[in-house]
């Protein structure tokens, strides 16, 4: 991965980093490294994310996914991924990105219209069941997990046969796994579930989807290999620390756009990453998806004449697919004549750039060799690393989400019909309509 953070300086930039202030900062980076490096060292909860490329077994992943392909008496064409945020968005993310043999879906909301769609869709006896939840109590996960072993049952299908479960050492979907001799697979100790993207939470279903997962930790590898001490050495490093500058200045807006369609779930996937591990306590970012170059047409305007609170990223492969475009007939269209689609993308994308610069509104370049296995594993590890290293100087916990953890308490309290401090706050009761 290679960052470029000439437009993010004070010279280019308001709110913008001044050189010496720069200087200053990697000082802190080179002390949160060290920081970084001892709780990696000694395995610390959330530090130990950092560690998955080279702790994630290989072998157990292939093992519970060929006794999946094995049992099943046709070809997958369809992986369902129940899960929610960290237990699908990693999945989602590293699926549209890799060459796969099947479908990769995810059921990560309880939208019963979107559920019963992609059932209806769905030919489930060449679809598989990856069921993801660390506690395994997580209501969205289960409620549409079950809903996917009756569609399975009423289909004449034999669930067991096609259900992987990725969870802790204990709970709900661990005693289930249990009693119904099902494949499963341990999330990772230490690990937040945000940040299990090179974990089997991510890599399994990519791997029952017949994606290159070795090519992945590859990637992720990479990305650990680049770590040092140095913003300016360091490319994770670097994002992290003008991410926190920025913010500090007043970007509190962090908008992610990248220009290749497959990278739209990395988008969401970062939101998650961004949101959860760093706002707390009254600092941090608030994440914002874009796509280019769709929101160029629109999010665009609000980013370059709007709030002076936005800091924008562009992301982009240095290496695309070719497709041409037709010589126009109208001469007016004269400019389209032997162009081709990924070189009209990355201007789009050089367009953005420059119309923020020149608009002295922040924007930082990230690119990657390809949107393959290798890079979106690189570009995973490498964002994960830029987050920790935001944590550090924010001065927050990373790896925590209370607030998160306060709405699923709410949630299974109300279908329990208990009155808590949680479901008080949101009793109908004191709803104020407007009709």
């Amino acid at each position: 991965m290679h960052v470029d953070i000439a437009g993010a300086l004070a010279e280019r930039a308001a709110p913008g980093v001044d050189r010496s202030s720069l200087e200053r900062l990697d000082d802190r980076v080179a002390d949160a490294h060290e920081r970084i490096e001892a709780g990696r060292a000694d395995g610390e909860f959330g530090y130990a994310a950092l560690n998955l490329p080279e702790t994630t077994d290989l072998d157990a992943i292939r093992s519970a996914t060929d006794r999946i392909k094995e049992a099943t008496k046709h070809p997958i064409e369809t992986v369902l991924v129940a899960g929610i945020g960290g237990s699908a968005l990693g999945a989602a993310t590293l699926a549209r990105a890799v060459e796969t043999d099947a479908d990769v879906e995810t059921l990560d909301n309880v939208d019963p219209a979107a559920t019963r769609e992609l059932l209806d869709a769905t030919e489930l006896n060449r679809a598989a069941l990856v069921c993801v939840s660390r506690s395994g109590t997580t209501v969205e996960t289960l409620a549409n997990a079950q809903i996917v072993r009756g569609a399975f049952d009423d289909a004449g299908v034999d669930w067991t046969d096609r259900t992987l479960v990725v969870t802790g050492e204990s709970g709900p979907l661990h005693r289930l796994a249990d009693a119904e001799g099902l494949p499963a697979l341990g999330v990772p100790e230490g690990v937040p579930g945000r940040f299990g993207a090179l974990s089997p939470v991510g890599l399994a279903p990519v791997a029952l989807a017949g994606g290159d997962v070795e090519a992945i930790l590859a990637g992720g590898e990479s990305g650990a290999a680049s770590l040092s001490g140095s913003l300016f050495e360091c490319p994770a490093y670097a994002y992290g620390a003008l991410s926190y500058a920025l913010a500090q200045r007043g970007a509190t807006v962090s908008a992610m756009m990248p220009y290749a369609e497959a990278l739209e779930p990395f988008g969401e996937w970062f939101a998650q990453l961004w949101a959860e591990s760093l706002g707390k306590d009254g600092v941090g970012q608030v994440p914002q998806r874009a796509l280019g170059a769709t929101d160029q047409h629109s999010q665009l305007q609000c980013y370059r004449d709007g709030p002076e609170s936005t800091m924008v990223t562009t992301v982009r492969p240095k290496h695309r697919p070719t497709l041409s475009v037709p010589s126009p007939d109208d001469d007016d269209l004269d400019h389209l004549r032997g162009s081709e689609l990924g070189e009209l993308l990355d201007l789009e994308c050089a367009a953005t750039t420059a119309s923020l610069t020149a608009a002295e509104r922040p924007v930082l370049r990230v690119e990657i060799d390809a949107v393959d296995a290798r890079g979106i594993g690189e570009l995973c590890y490498e964002f994960e690393a830029a987050c920790v290293l935001a944590g550090e100087l924010f001065g927050v916990n990373a790896f925590d989400q209370p607030a998160v953890e306060w709405g699923k308490d709410a949630t299974r309290a109300q279908l329990r019909g208990e009155q808590t401090d949680e479901t008080r706050t949101i009793d109908e009761r004191d709803a104020r309509w407007i009709d």
